[in-house]
């Protein structure tokens, strides 16, 4: 897997007002972290899948909700679509270059959200029901 070598700059490096609205950042950010874009760069990241195998990994995605996101990835330079030429059709789904190196990026962050997400939901849950009591 190809990963940049290049340093991510330190917030204080940013430009004034974030992200503003019109940036492009904001509009690869939100492909990026939307809840399937991330859960479909992940499922690819462990090699390429066909459709029916990306909606079960993505458990709850509709089946409009998929072909959105993988069109997204797909122009973003993300993820590369590859039909094969058969009956019945198949068509996989597999990383470009620019989707493994941002993928490498993507899976310790995933890996800090499992090891935490129940310790995180669970406080959550107690801090909204001593709020409710």
């Amino acid at each position: 897997m190809k990963v940049s070598t290049s340093v991510v700059p330190a917030a204080a490096t940013f430009p004034d007002g974030l992200f503003p609205a019109g940036c492009p950042s904001r509009t690869v950010l939100d492909h990026v972290t939307s809840k399937w874009g991330l859960l479909i760069l992940v499922s690819l990241s462990d090699g390429s899948h066909r459709w029916s195998e990306l909606r079960r990994r993505a458990e709850g995605v509709s089946e409009k909700m998929l072909a959105q996101t993988l069109k997204t990835l797909e122009n973003d330079g993300f993820i590369r679509r590859d039909a094969q030429p058969v009956i019945p059709p198949r068509v996989d789904y597999s990383l470009t270059d620019r989707g493994e190196e941002l993928t490498a990026l993507l899976l310790p962050l995933m890996g800090w959200v499992i090891e935490h997400a129940e310790e995180i939901v669970g406080s959550a849950s107690t801090t909204s029901s001593k709020v409710l009591s």
